[in-house]
């Protein structure tokens, strides 16, 4: 698999605050080396795992890597959830879950009731390959 596109601090940055205008919540970032770590972590994955994740465990990465590290005061959840969402998107994948469904398996993978390759499987499940660019 190619290098993907990755996602960079300022994007992830606007995407919390366009969440947080949208859906209310304190903004700032709670430990900006924490934010760092979960968005090193799916690039560390590609570069160090062999074989390499797919791109669907490298979204699942995000999502885990803000949902668990908490970098932000509010908003990890929504903001992981969407880390996944635009990294697909940009990298060609269209996530087609509902709203309800993603907002289950987020909080599910927040409280560990699930895992990050349940969280993987999800995703890979939910994006539909024909919206592929």
């Amino acid at each position: 698999m190619k290098e993907p596109l990755w996602l960079n601090q300022d994007e992830i940055l606007a995407i919390h605050a366009e969440l947080l205008d949208w859906f209310g919540g304190a903004g700032g970032v709670r430990d900006v080396g924490l934010l760092d770590a979960a968005l090193q972590r799916p690039m560390n994955r590609f570069h160090y795992e062999d074989p390499s994740p797919s791109l669907f465990e490298l979204a699942a990465a995000y999502t885990e890597g803000i949902v668990g590290k908490h970098p932000f005061v509010d908003g990890n959840k929504r903001t992981g959830f969407m880390a996944a969402y635009v990294f697909l998107g940009a990298n060609g994948f269209d996530l087609v879950a509902s709203e309800e469904s993603a907002v289950e398996r987020t909080l599910a993978l927040a409280a560990r009731a699930i895992g990050e390759s349940e969280y993987a499987a999800w995703l890979t499940d939910n994006c539909d390959p024909s919206a592929a660019t």
